[in-house]
């Protein structure tokens, strides 16, 4: 049975998530370009790494996610996709905690990998800043029980999510040679 939201607070929520899908990437990109590193000290250096882990994770629980809830059992899913989307919340501030620490790592790579490389990872950026607003609405609407609603948004939140949780794996481990620490 779904639950009916009143128009208020439908309201508050659609626009407390298009804030945080605008203020999470803009932030994310201030972030970046800060040209001065804080010195947290060299266990930074191994986030790359845990995020790494925590993307191969969080696309091992899509995966789950979506089996769980094709053998009609919700509260595996439901389990296990805000699981992802806790990952999904912790890999975003280590990201940002290494990318303010340490300088970003050129791609190194030659011929045919490089455009590749490049073209997995602009897709990677691009869609990890669109996947903020499906995300942000499909926990929303599984949350208030608005299962249609959801239904609708995880047709796109899902694979874009799946894309950019994989390609940021790929992307890692094609830069993880380039690494200095």
């Amino acid at each position: 049975m779904e639950t009916l939201q009143s128009p208020v607070q439908e309201q508050k929520a659609n626009r407390i998530i298009n804030v945080l899908s605008i203020a999470i990437p803009v932030a994310v990109a201030v972030l970046l370009g800060v040209r001065q590193k804080v010195d947290l000290g060299s266990w930074t250096t191994y986030l790359p790494h845990i995020n790494a882990v925590i993307n191969s994770a969080t696309s091992l629980l899509l995966i789950m996610g979506l089996y769980f809830i094709r053998q009609k059992n919700v509260a595996a899913h439901r389990r296990t996709m805000l699981t992802a989307f806790t990952l999904g919340s912790l890999f975003l501030v280590s990201y940002v905690l290494y990318h303010l620490t340490n300088e970003s790592t050129p791609f190194g790579g030659q011929g045919w990998i490089r455009p590749v490389y490049y073209f997995l990872l602009v897709s990677h950026i691009v869609l990890s800043v669109v996947v903020v607003w499906f995300v942000l609405r499909a926990v929303y609407f599984a949350v208030t029980n608005q299962i249609s609603k959801h239904k609708q948004t995880v047709k796109w939140a899902y694979p874009i999510w799946l894309y950019v949780s994989t390609t940021g794996v790929i992307v890692y481990l094609l830069i993880k040679p380039y690494y200095l620490h």
